[in-house]
């Protein structure tokens, strides 16, 4: 029922607004493709942010152990 709800609802836009409807459908198909492609970089800024906090904890590690406060 609402996938009927929703293309009766986009035939209304199309009609009214035949440019704007089509816009909405390039969006529709397009989100998922560009959410693949931007995968790999959400996954390489993770691994970076890991380096870096690994990185950080062995710098102050000798601070720690001498007792200095965060």
């Amino acid at each position: 029922m609402k996938v009927l709800l929703l293309f009766v609802g986009w035939c209304l836009l199309f009609v009214l607004s035949w440019p704007l409807a089509l816009l909405a459908l390039l969006a529709l198909v397009l989100a998922p493709i560009v959410w693949l492609l931007s995968l790999p970089f959400v996954l390489l800024g993770i691994a970076v942010g890991g380096v870096f906090a690994l990185l950080r904890a062995i710098l102050f590690l000798p601070a720690r152990l001498l007792g200095a406060r965060p």
